[in-house]
């Protein structure tokens, strides 16, 4: 446990305020994140986010927020980067808006790749058949605690940095008795692919998170495997809407979700400190 101290402390910090507003924010991803707003933190909200910003010099705060108060946020300089219809209980759409406090988080944005992901947007991308691809040889299942070392073994293998200490054990732990599901694909007894399904029961929705493949094991479409476990699980659990918050980067996870249906609604900018860099990440989402 001290390890995983250690390690939280290092990474950004996450904070409820007294009314229930959650807030992660640190150096490591130099940004605010309001994670949830309570009403009653309007608008109040927007000068604690400022003070904040302020006296650690972040270059970006981003809002998941409710539509309903997009317009106060926009008059307070915040741009939306992306929305999900359906967010909270299926009925309630969010928006992720920001603002930038340092111009040089817009510079080399990933023209690049933005133009890559749009060629993928503007092709019919069909779906994988699951049956076709040999489950027989492979093993998916829901891990359980006794998982919990293989699972942050196999994370830090494939991820140098994350945005949250997956590498730890202990936080594996933490997090299963926090509503959040990990999923896995054996072969031969060896973990080689994970996921995870972020569950929130009050709201019914669930982020589709943390994919990582063994190098030795990519380009078996693994990831659509596990995915399709996780999205008939949810689907048990009454879940009604299901997101992602993909790396620009990745073609092959972007690739996976459009196959499986999921629909692009922006990109957040320079957003996520993954393997040491800051990326640009997409939204994207289905309703089951």
């Amino acid at each position: 446990m001290k390890d995983y101290i250690e390690e939280t402390i290092m990474r950004d910090t996450i904070e409820a305020n007294k009314n229930g507003s959650v807030l992660q924010h640190g150096k490591h991803n130099d940004r605010i994140y309001l994670m949830k707003l309570n009403d009653k933190d309007v608008p109040g909200i927007f000068s604690a986010l400022n003070k904040l910003a302020y006296n650690h010099s972040y270059a970006k705060i981003i809002c998941k927020i409710p539509k309903k108060v997009l317009p106060l946020f926009i008059g307070n300089g915040f741009l939306q980067e992306a929305y999900i219809p359906g967010f909270i209980k299926g009925k309630r759409d969010i928006c992720f808006v920001s603002k930038f406090m340092n111009s040089d988080r817009l510079i080399e944005i990933e023209k690049p790749e933005l133009e890559t992901f749009s060629g993928m947007l503007h092709k019919n991308i069909t779906n994988v058949s699951i049956e076709n691809l040999e489950q027989t040889k492979y093993k998916v299942r829901r891990l359980i605690n006794t998982d919990a070392e293989n699972i942050a073994k196999l994370y830090k293998h494939v991820f140098t940095t994350y945005p949250f200490p997956i590498h730890q054990p202990a936080y594996i732990l933490k997090t299963m008795q926090e509503d959040v599901c990990y999923y896995g694909i054996e072969k031969n007894r060896k973990l080689i692919a994970i996921a995870s399904s972020e569950m929130d029961k009050e709201y019914l929705n669930a982020e589709m998170t943390d994919f990582a493949t063994h190098p030795d094991y990519a380009g078996n479409h693994l990831a659509s495997i596990i995915l399709n476990k996780m999205e008939e699980d949810m689907k048990k659990q009454g879940i009604k809407t299901l997101y992602t918050i993909a790396r620009l980067a990745s073609v092959p996870m972007n690739k996976t979700f459009l196959r499986f249906g999921y629909h692009y609604t922006g990109t957040l900018i320079k957003n996520t400190n993954i393997s040491g860099n800051i990326e640009s990440m997409n939204i994207l989402y289905k309703q089951i």
